[in-house]
């Protein structure tokens, strides 16, 4: 009963923050569009040095018309432009407000832009003596595979947390995905509603995920355990379960997207023909130190060795005198921390909305199975080829729309070849 009320004191203080009708939906900082696109004007003639260039006019304009706004950047050489939803968008740059003499690269003053995901996106403009046609395809793969590799280590964290429950328990979780947008509401609340730095802000964000991954295992799965209830029963379960969180997520934060308060915008850092933000090499090294430290975890610790046994045979594992409820709940805590985290890193890379980790799920699944279930490397491997076949296929032709058709097309090739995904092992029936 205590485990219970808990949960639901959890639940409450997610709807109570939201009193008045969506407490966070009303901060002053939020962003009436879903999206915003960062142009940036730079001087990249020899004696300039990629000088930020100011008071140049961009225009932003929707393709159907519904939309258009004008900016002019900033000392920085920025124009930032909250759009109010995703499609095909034209940035195009007021050449007569450029410094007297200079010209656009190429003479190119328009570029089309296809926004599908909440988030910044950014377009850089270049004033210049040599004619330039765009990245060629070289550098759009080297792209492609940078934000795959980071959009996999998103994916890596809750399909890591996904593969140690399912695992331990064997339950097919369909409320994952909010598990995942829980990590960012935390951070949201943490950072927005009490002004914390982002970064404290995600860290406590982490934690509290861990304290409701135990809170849930307690006043629900626990329970349907003891009594005997199968995983066909369970899996519905978490499939109302999920409702109820998607929805408790919009009454909190309302249904438009939120960002935080931080790391919005930044400049972009070139490796050679990598180029990446600041925050977005932060996402890559932390996410993938924290696989790697929880591989290790469940690798060499007492605990990992626990937990592999109950994987195999909980049965067994329990007449050896292991405490296998509370193995089965440190897992609980593990995996919705690790899955909470990887809602923190979305967050950070896009913006808060109330359905982004239902719009992830079917990726983390994906995942999971193409690795192989119930494998800790089988979940980080099946990840990175999700996140780079996402991004990459639109290099190779595939409609920006459909960008996740790839890497579905993909699973489904490879598990006729291997059922039991590229590290999972092969099980006999009967």
């Amino acid at each position: 009963m205590t485990s219970v009320l808990a949960l639901l004191g959890g639940m409450l203080f997610l709807a109570t923050s939201a009193a008045s009708g969506s407490a966070l939906a009303t901060l002053p900082s939020e962003t009436e569009g879903q999206n915003t696109i960062t142009v940036r004007v730079v001087d990249s003639r020899d004696e300039a040095d990629n000088d930020p260039v100011a008071d140049v006019d961009v225009e932003v304009a929707k393709d159907d018309g519904s939309f258009e706004e004008t900016a002019t950047t900033d000392t920085d050489g920025q124009a930032v432009v909250e759009i109010p939803a995703n499609g095909t968008y034209t940035v195009e740059v007021d050449e007569d407000t450029l410094p007297s003499g200079a010209e656009l690269e190429d003479g190119r003053s328009a570029l089309e832009v296809q926004i599908l995901t909440s988030g910044n996106r950014a377009v850089q403009f270049n004033i210049g003596d040599e004619a330039a046609s765009g990245p060629g395809l070289g550098q759009q793969l080297v792209n492609g595979l940078t934000s795959g590799v980071k959009f996999g280590a998103i994916i890596g964290l809750a399909a890591l947390g996904l593969s140690l429950i399912f695992g331990t328990t064997g339950l097919t979780n369909f409320a994952h995905g909010e598990l995942i947008t829980l990590g960012a509401v935390f951070t949201l609340f943490l950072n927005r509603g009490l002004g914390l730095p982002v970064v404290v802000a995600g860290f406590g964000a982490v934690l509290l995920a861990g304290l409701f991954g135990w809170g849930q295992d307690r006043a629900l799965w626990r329970p349907l355990r003891n009594r005997g209830t199968g995983l066909i029963a369970m899996m519905i379960v978490s499939i109302g379960f999920a409702i109820l969180l998607r929805y408790l997520f919009q009454y909190v934060i309302g249904g438009r997207t939120q960002p935080l308060t931080q790391y919005v915008t930044q400049s972009r850092i070139s490796l050679g023909p990598v180029s990446m933000t600041p925050k977005e090499i932060f996402i890559v090294v932390v996410s993938f130190t924290v696989i790697a430290l929880a591989c290790l975890l469940l690798m060499k610790t007492r605990l990992g060795k626990a937990t592999r046994a109950v994987s195999d045979n909980p049965a067994l594992a329990a007449s050896s005198g292991m405490r296998v409820d509370g193995v089965v709940t440190t897992v609980w805590i593990l995996g919705t921390g690790l899955t909470g985290l990887a809602g923190v890193m979305l967050a950070l890379d896009q913006q808060v909305m109330f359905r982004m980790g239902f719009n992830l799920l079917l990726l983390v699944f994906a995942a999971v199975c193409l690795g192989g279930l119930g494998t800790i490397w089988g979940a980080l491997l099946g990840s990175l080829i999700i996140g780079i076949l996402v991004e990459v296929s639109p290099v190779l032709g595939m409609p920006a729309e459909l960008k996740p058709v790839g890497a579905l097309i993909a699973l489904i090739l490879i598990l006729l070849l291997r059922p039991q995904g590229i590290l999972g092992r092969t099980e006999r029936i009967g």
